[in-house]
């Protein structure tokens, strides 16, 4: 089995690598803190081709491990039970559950000795009560991730990260249900703009690789600035840059 010790607390600056699983062995070699297996299915009929998959690359992946849902409730309160009991090791971070959804898969969270991220709509209140609801089913605080979402299609950036600071200031304030870890996905949830997705820009603009590449990159050091512990990232070459920063 593989050394997958994992350490989060709220002084961590931990950096994830997003990528497709076909992409493993090239990815393995940047140095990213925490290694993200993404299962971006679209129907309950994938979920057991997903677990497959998960099977054979499981032996592979030598880095902290992350396994990224659908992103949909109702597909991932049966697909992320089904992976965590296919997992060989414990301490994984398994993204994300939702008000919608945690109690499906806060027992095996607790029974697999992994970490959550519990993802909420851009409000601190709202944070804090799918935090104390998780812990009401018996989950350990310290494996709690926050993602407290970013919106930056809808809201702009800046809202996201304004709540970021929220959830620090008011951890160290002392609030035991927001003095937990924080993710953030800005980065990636860049990569959607029409400016990282659409080549018909001026020139001056750069071309569209080296755009998308810099706008995550923006986008993660703002989230870095604005309290994240963990920052999920697409491009492997940002990844030294936002060490430096660090």
């Amino acid at each position: 089995m593989q050394d997958s010790r994992l350490k989060i607390t709220k002084n961590s600056k931990l950096f994830v690598l997003l990528k497709n699983y076909k992409d493993l062995k090239e990815v393995q070699n940047f140095d990213c803190d925490i290694f993200a297996v993404d299962f971006s299915i679209t129907s309950e009929n994938d979920i057991e081709e997903a677990k497959n998959i998960l099977k054979s690359v499981l032996p592979k992946i030598t880095k902290p491990l992350m396994v990224r849902g659908s992103g949909k409730a109702d597909i991932d309160s049966k697909l992320l039970p089904y992976l965590i009991k296919n997992l060989d090791r414990k301490n994984c971070i398994i993204s994300f559950a939702t008000e919608a959804n945690y109690k499906d898969i806060i027992p095996y969270i607790i029974e697999g000795e992994h970490y959550i991220v519990l993802k909420t709509p851009i409000d601190l209140n709202l944070a804090k009560e799918l935090n104390i609801l998780s812990i009401d089913l018996g989950l350990n605080k310290d494996r709690i991730i926050m993602n407290t979402d970013i919106g930056g299609l809808g809201y702009g950036f800046e809202y996201g990260y304004s709540i970021m600071e929220k959830v620090v200031i008011e951890g160290n304030k002392g609030d035991i249900y927001l003095n937990m870890p924080l993710i953030s996905e800005a980065p990636i949830e860049s990569l959607k703009t029409k400016e990282a997705r659409v080549k018909n820009y001026p020139q001056n603009w750069g071309e569209l690789e080296d755009r998308a590449r810099m706008i995550e990159l923006s986008s993660a050091a703002g989230a870095l600035s604005a309290g994240a512990n963990l920052v999920v990232i697409k491009y492997p070459e940002n990844m030294k840059i936002m060490r430096g920063l660090v």
